[in-house]
């Protein structure tokens, strides 16, 4: 795959689709590379007439990785930041929203429809604030507002989300570790076979894993904060899609999304937790494409 420098790194990035047609722009989560991306995802975007582009955030896959301090525990920043006291990090959302941007210059897009998933939607948030003119839509998923007192994630979701092993463990101790993170928050209605979901794993930890990277990125979130003032700020077509039964981000923070977006419309999936099944990539095409085109669509408005 290509490379771009972007905001002074070098990011990883895939493009798919005529580049004369609208672009969307893919963002991934925490610790996520851009093949987190359902390949049929973005093929069936790209057949529907979008030019659609996928990337490694900084410190994630093969993008750049910026230097940090040693080894933190999770559990201990999210601690102190619900204590209120100082955490320090080496970049904020803010930078993760001017690499998205970069990306963009580089690749020659004016402007774009931003898909954000998780952590991705809190970039992509933070994109459609800080450079509305860069943005043609935006869809936020399985994200939230960043507001201070969020609804808690389901103990054992917290639990093997912050527990993750480090590079050090072996290859298998690790891909079964994520095996089991993804079934215990992935959605309970459109649940993945195992066998496939481990092929899926080990392709992503072959390509790249760094458990201190992605520790990086949490802290960005974490300083970032209470993101509310900006989402009152957006003005641009925005839809939520958050799943019904999500036990890392519950439904209340993707209702909280929207509420804080003027004019913003709610897709709650029943039967979906926190990820991207198979099953469901033809609803998500449909309601994205549908978003991207100004067309109604029959959903749960905020």
């Amino acid at each position: 795959m290509p490379s771009v420098r972007a905001n002074g790194l070098t990011l990883e990035y895939e493009s798919l689709g005529d580049p004369a047609h609208p672009a969307i722009v893919l963002i991934m989560g925490l610790g996520m590379q851009l093949v987190g991306w359902p390949e049929e995802f973005c093929r069936t975007l790209a057949a529907r007439g979008y030019r659609v582009v996928r990337f490694d955030n900084r410190d994630c896959g093969l993008s750049s990785r910026v230097p940090g301090r040693r080894w933190q525990n999770p559990l201990l920043l999210l601690a102190a930041a619900r204590l209120g006291l100082p955490v320090r990090a080496p970049y904020t959302l803010e930078d993760m929203a001017r690499d998205t941007v970069g990306l963009m210059d580089a690749l020659g897009i004016g402007n774009a429809h931003l898909v954000g998933v998780s952590m991705g939607g809190m970039i992509a948030q933070m994109v459609t604030a800080r450079f509305p003119e860069r943005v043609l839509s935006l869809t936020s998923m399985l994200s939230s507002s960043g507001r201070p007192h969020p609804m808690p994630p389901k103990p054992e979701a917290l639990r093997m989300f912050m527990h993750r092993p480090r590079r050090s463990a072996g290859r298998e101790a690790i891909i079964d570790h994520i095996v089991e993170l993804f079934s215990v928050i992935g959605s309970p209605g459109y649940p993945t076979d195992r066998r496939e979901m481990r092929s899926r794993i080990s392709g992503w930890v072959a390509r790249a894993y760094d458990p201190r990277a992605t520790v990086r990125q949490l802290l960005a979130v974490v300083v970032t904060g209470d993101r509310r003032p900006l989402l009152n700020t957006i003005t641009v077509p925005t839809l939520v899609i958050h799943g019904a039964d999500d036990p890392l981000v519950p439904l209340e923070e993707g209702r909280d999304t929207a509420r804080n977006v003027r004019g913003a419309t709610l897709l709650v999936i029943d039967g979906m937790g926190h990820d991207l099944p198979n099953a469901l990539l033809p609803r998500l095409v449909d309601a994205i494409d549908r978003h991207c085109q100004g067309r109604p669509q029959s959903v749960v408005t905020a």
